[in-house]
């Protein structure tokens, strides 16, 4: 799968069945459903499972929570937008 495939799989209802936790939270994220996301990742203990959290608590708007989850990706938040940062995440974790 690629950032096109996985882009393209939008229009679906559901994720594609093949696509890790990780890509399905953010699947997920992109659908609207923050809450569906967070309920996926939030118990993750690895530095992906992290960024991800912190990307959640920027869109949340929850600053002080979400650099705390960068920390634990070490990771810094980002200046870009948050587009622009699922699109980093999602390729990352292809």
């Amino acid at each position: 799968m690629d950032i096109t495939t996985f882009q393209n799989s939008l229009s679906e209802k559901a994720p594609p069945a093949d696509a890790s936790v990780y890509l399905k939270a953010l699947w997920h994220d992109a659908q609207g459903n923050w809450q569906k996301a967070h309920e996926l990742i939030q118990d993750l203990p690895s530095k992906s499972a992290a960024w991800i959290h912190a990307y959640l608590h920027r869109k949340e708007g929850d600053n002080w929570n979400a650099d705390y989850w960068y920390t634990s990706a070490g990771k810094k938040r980002p200046a870009g937008s948050l587009q622009e940062e699922w699109e980093q995440l999602v390729k990352a974790l292809l």
